[in-house]
């Protein structure tokens, strides 16, 4: 995993989320330090906070939500002023708490992703069949926040 935040600046960050957006997706599931994907996918940490096991304070969270939040808006207007507005995505939906199909399983990354976090942002970058977005997730409060970057086939997102 990267290091704990401060990482990278929010042109480093868009030079790596631009190498992403070129690079082929697995034909299987792998994984290799920060990154990981699969068929139509790829998702990277960007930037993490420390963890929270030693300390939960409202204080040290509310330091680390600053930090990676300010890092997800550097990277944001970059990428609008690149590719244009973007548009919030609920990830909700992919949790399958509301699907009648109890073998509903989401496309992935969603199925990731919903587990992390609330929404994204996504972008659709001119002449690609590709989507970008960003998030930042949380597996447990004791863990780390995660500036986290997904891309996918235009099928795996509605609309």
């Amino acid at each position: 995993m990267p290091s704990p935040h401060p990482t990278r600046s929010a042109e480093e960050l868009l030079h790596v989320v631009e190498s992403l957006h070129s690079m082929p997706f697995p034909r299987q599931e792998e994984k290799a330090a920060d990154r990981w994907g699969g068929p139509g996918y790829h998702v990277m940490v960007l930037a993490q906070s420390r963890d929270f096991w030693e300390d939960r304070s409202s204080e040290t969270v509310e330091e680390a939500e600053e930090s990676i939040a300010a890092d997800l808006a550097g990277l944001a207007a970059l990428l609008t002023e690149r590719w244009g507005a973007p548009a919030a995505v609920d990830l909700t939906p992919y949790l399958g708490f509301e699907n009648p199909d109890p073998d509903f399983q989401a496309p992935e990354p969603m199925g990731f992703l919903c587990n992390l976090a609330g929404s994204m942002q996504v972008w659709r970058p001119p002449a690609s069949e590709r989507w970008v977005a960003l998030t930042i997730g949380q597996a447990d409060p004791e863990w780390p926040l995660q500036l986290l970057a997904a891309f996918g086939e235009g099928s795996a997102l509605p609309g």
